[in-house]
């Protein structure tokens, strides 16, 4: 498959339902791949939590760290940018997701 960029969702997304996700990254930071691929041009990654309202703690920079880690190996195993990476909605992954902690950069790492 040729992929174009990520989509990024939390689930408490109505959408997801236990599916619509290619990658779901646990509270505990366990990754759980899908079953099939959701669509042919985006790697949909799924958060666990609502981040709708405000999340803080150590968990969820556990949570992030392991999705910059997996979005960096999918960049490499898929030739793509992480600049290419898109909210599913509105609303979703939540007006409160931590952008500015999901830092990405293929020539240092996470940092």
């Amino acid at each position: 498959m040729q992929y174009t960029g990520f989509t990024i969702h939390h689930s408490a997304c109505p959408s997801i339902n236990g599916k619509g996700f290619d990658f779901l990254i646990t509270r505990q930071g366990t990754i759980i791949p899908s079953a099939k691929p959701t669509e042919i041009d985006h790697l949909h990654i799924c958060l666990e939590g609502d981040f709708s309202v405000k999340v803080s703690g150590d968990q969820m920079k556990e949570q992030l760290f392991i999705a910059t880690k997996l979005i960096m190996r999918l960049c490499e195993a898929y030739h793509l940018s992480f600049e290419h990476m898109h909210p599913h909605t509105l609303t979703c992954p939540g007006r409160h997701f931590p952008w500015a902690e999901l830092v990405l950069s293929m020539s240092d790492g996470y940092h």
